[in-house]
């Protein structure tokens, strides 16, 4: 269980989390559910040959599914045993046709039908388990903050896909990271509805995706979408552990000044 940070804007949440994410990470990773879970995947992944011998280990299933961010589809054991089949090489296959991009990184990652085939990667190697058990941690983080505030959690998401985006293909395949941009970018929501060709034009009229490379574009990034986003979605202040926290050790409160143009596009202007 992470801690509260009801009672915090986005922008005071996001700081909390930055100066307690290692403590909160240890203290989750000693939750006796969670070593229980990754305990059986360690001990139990390695005799696994084959998708349906994983989908039928339900344990050791779930706690990947878990560590994609694919819990709301464990129990489509059926449809996700299709997916692991398929041949990657072909665009027709159904692991190619799934519009959901986490569902072809699970597949990229147990890799039952690439060209090296079955067991590899060496499911045993302690190294690739790890980053299995890594990955199923920070979901879980990400996951339980964004429960308790949907702005900060997609943020959360946006840093830890942010060097994965090449194109605006990877942005729209992503709903919760097209809807960071059209939001940090001040473009409608409505603008999701357009042929995905005509969406990358916008994006690429409003953003130059290389500047990804600068941390600093992207800081500005987070903090346009979080102020945008607090004015549209105001947080819930309540009391909080956070809240607490943070009174006791911060001296003074210093305001900030951000440059937020109007989000009022003609649908011509925009759509064109």
């Amino acid at each position: 269980m992470v801690l509260s940070i009801s009672g915090l804007g986005s922008q005071l949440a996001l700081n909390f989390i930055d100066a307690t994410k290692d403590r909160q990470m240890e203290t989750l990773r000693g939750e006796a559910r969670h070593q229980r879970e990754a305990d059986a995947f360690r001990e139990r992944m390695a005799s696994i040959t084959s998708p349906e011998e994983f989908v039928q280990d339900y344990e050791v299933y779930a706690f990947v599914m878990k560590a994609f961010d694919l819990e709301d589809q464990i129990f489509g054991r059926g449809m996700i045993r299709k997916v692991l089949e398929s041949d990657p090489s072909d665009d027709q296959s159904l692991v190619n046709r799934l519009t959901n991009s986490s569902l072809g990184e699970l597949h990229a990652a147990l890799e039952f039908t690439t060209e090296n085939g079955p067991q590899s990667p060496d499911f045993s190697d302690v190294s690739w388990q790890e980053g299995i058990v890594d990955r199923y941690f920070e979901t879980v983080f990400v996951n339980e903050n964004a429960e308790q505030n949907s702005t900060v959690g997609t943020v959360l998401e946006l840093r830890a896909k942010v060097g994965e985006i090449d194109n605006w293909f990877d942005v729209m395949k992503d709903t919760d990271i097209s809807s960071f941009f059209r939001t940090a970018l001040g473009l409608p929501s409505q603008m999701a509805t357009l042929d995905i060709d005509q969406q990358e034009r916008i994006f690429e009229s409003k953003f130059d995706l290389s500047k990804l490379s600068d941390p600093a574009e992207v800081d500005n990034l987070i903090t346009r979408y979080v102020a945008i986003s607090d004015i549209l979605s105001p947080p819930q202040f309540a009391t909080s552990t956070a809240v607490s926290l943070l009174s006791s050790s911060v001296g003074q409160f210093v305001p900030i000044t951000i440059d937020i143009p109007a989000i009022n596009y003609s649908s011509a202007s925009i759509y064109s």
